[in-house]
């Protein structure tokens, strides 16, 4: 069965240019609501974990650096069909093959610093907001 929340990240490269109101922006212009959000920073234990499901493969040490490099904004969004709605609204991993308009086109530098994480699925989406937010923190 379908949620209606998904999770995001804006990641360092989207903070570090001062994308996080542009983008957000887009997100809410969509139809999302913003039912948990922070400005934080991953350690490298954070990374490993979050991004457990990419340990034996060889860009797993690239990614943690990356992710711990800066802060980053973690959020969760509800809409009807989240999940689905979302990863159209990102556009493609690698921002050449993002479709014009998407957040990854417009704001992403490339494949390794993609501008922003959204869930695959909505199993993903509930573990990765609870990895980041408790119940009290969502509204």
């Amino acid at each position: 069965m379908a949620t209606n929340r998904t999770f995001t990240m804006l990641k360092p490269d989207s903070v570090e240019k001062g994308n996080i109101g542009a983008i957000l922006e887009k997100i809410t212009a969509s139809g999302f609501r913003i039912v948990a959000m922070k400005l934080t920073q991953m350690t490298t234990a954070d990374a490993k974990a979050f991004y457990g499901i990419h340990s034996e493969r060889p860009f797993f040490p690239e990614l943690v650096e990356y992710m711990t490099r800066g802060p980053i904004v973690a959020a969760i969004l509800e809409k009807e069909n989240a999940v689905e709605d979302f990863r159209t609204l990102i556009g493609a991993t690698n921002p050449a093959d993002a479709a014009e308009g998407t957040i990854r086109k417009l704001f992403a530098n490339s494949i390794s610093e993609n501008a922003v994480h959204g869930s695959d699925s909505d199993e993903n989406a509930a573990i990765e907001g609870a990895f980041h937010f408790s119940g009290r923190e969502m509204f």
